[in-house]
């Protein structure tokens, strides 16, 4: 009798435990959004189509205002798996992967230009012309433009004019390159004395800044000296000492008449008497016979 009074109270507690302990029932499912009936079958199976993506979209949960980091996720399609081969036939890319059966193709890559064996078309071809290591670009620049902007005020005559104010009063295109020819081109308009450095010359240019008064130096710059040249302000960014004065190659010392000045010059460098000799040995070798 007493085992029977125990069992009847074990299943009494058992009962009302489960009473009070009731599972917490599942969230409502998002609803469906209302689909507006269609004329067409198309339009109605693309809206049902849409309704239903919206619908399996689960919708990311927040905490208040905030948007929980566990529940971010990129947008539908943003990410594309990588096609994996060689894993079965089903995946229609198994077995030989997309590459057929047997050849060069299949089994491996052949070198760039490579065409089977025979003569390539590089070497088919043929080869016509050179390209000179040691030949030089200079800009030209006439006397006649250089007038024009002395006469506009943009260039100061009593000055020397060296390449860096060619370049920055707008005399020549925005690369340099390997220095300024002067041209004679508008000769007569020079009728005042006016002094410039520049790479080369030609005999007009000359003689026409000479019978004006005025004197043409040939100046040597290279590269590095070039930049110390049109922008010093770039070595004091970089906090750098102006290099200094490059010396002319051997093939370009009969060429100039000195070595370039660094900084730019204001002043003219009057010519001394081995300059003068040398530049006068020049000329003669440049005239025809």
């Amino acid at each position: 009798m007493w085992r029977r009074a125990s069992h009847l109270l074990r299943t009494a507690a058992a009962a009302a435990t489960t009473t009070h302990r009731l599972p917490h029932p599942p969230p409502p499912l998002p609803l469906a959004p209302r689909v507006p009936p269609a004329s067409s079958s198309y339009a109605t199976a693309a809206a049902a189509a849409a309704a239903t993506a919206t619908a399996t979209a689960r919708a990311p949960r927040t905490v208040g205002t905030l948007l929980r980091l566990n529940d971010l996720r990129d947008n539908p399609g943003a990410r594309k798996q990588k096609t994996r081969k060689g894993r079965g036939i089903g995946s229609g890319k198994g077995k030989t992967a997309g590459r057929g059966h047997k050849g060069q193709k299949a089994r491996g890559t052949a070198r760039f230009g490579f065409e089977g064996g025979q003569t390539p078309l590089r070497r088919r071809l043929p080869r016509r012309g050179f390209k000179n290591r040691f030949s030089l670009t200079f800009q030209p620049c006439g006397l006649g433009k250089i007038a024009k902007l002395i006469n506009a005020g943009k260039i100061d005559s009593s000055e020397l004019i060296t390449m860096k104010t060619l370049k920055e009063t707008g005399a020549i295109g925005k690369q340099i390159k390997d220095g300024i020819r002067l041209m004679g081109r508008g000769a007569e308009e020079i009728k005042w004395p006016i002094h410039l450095e520049v790479s080369r010359t030609t005999a007009r240019a000359k003689a026409a800044v000479e019978a004006a008064g005025g004197t043409v130096r040939l100046v040597y710059y290279n590269k590095l000296g070039f930049r110390a040249l049109l922008k010093p302000e770039w070595f004091e960014k970089k906090g750098r000492l102006l290099p200094k004065a490059a010396r002319p190659p051997p093939k370009q010392r009969d060429k100039v008449d000195s070595i370039g000045r660094l900084p730019a010059p204001t002043k003219p460098l009057p010519f001394t008497p081995e300059e003068l000799e040398f530049a006068a040995k020049r000329e003669a070798a440049h005239v025809p016979a």
